[in-house]
């Protein structure tokens, strides 16, 4: 398949997830997907370079998974709402994997996300309590 170049893909540490992401993340997306299931997630627990096998996930994304490098699944394809659900397994919190994609700690992560918060209730309250971008 042949892919067009965006303006977004221009923008360092932007990943977008577009179509061609998430046709090269979708064995990695399918298997997080799968963790809706209890059985599932025990079988990941319990062998999980198995079970990424088991999904056909590429050696790069396997790899990966097992290290729990959260950049570079984002990178790959990976989409952020599935991207928690392997934080879990990790022992990590959404925030946790947040402050992975930006190299900085996680108390530094949530500082940040309370400092972009300021002033958001009031936004909220001019446009009648509802976000619209």
């Amino acid at each position: 398949m042949v892919w067009n170049r965006h303006d977004y893909d221009e923008i360092p540490g932007t990943y977008v997830f577009d179509g061609k992401r998430a046709s090269s993340g979708y064995a990695l997306n399918r298997m997080a997907f799968s963790f809706n299931s209890e059985e599932n997630r025990k079988a990941f627990a319990a062998d999980m370079d198995a079970y990424c096998r088991r999904y056909g996930l590429s050696d790069e994304q396997r790899e990966a998974v097992l290290a729990g490098n959260f950049l570079k699944l984002l990178q790959m394809g990976g989409n952020i709402y599935y991207l928690a659900k392997i934080a879990v397994f990790h022992g990590l919190t959404v925030q946790d994997a947040g402050a992975s994609f930006q190299h900085i700690t996680t108390a530094e992560f949530k500082q940040k996300l309370l400092d972009n918060s300021k002033g958001f209730q009031e936004r909220l309250d001019q446009v009648g309590g509802y976000w619209h971008g």
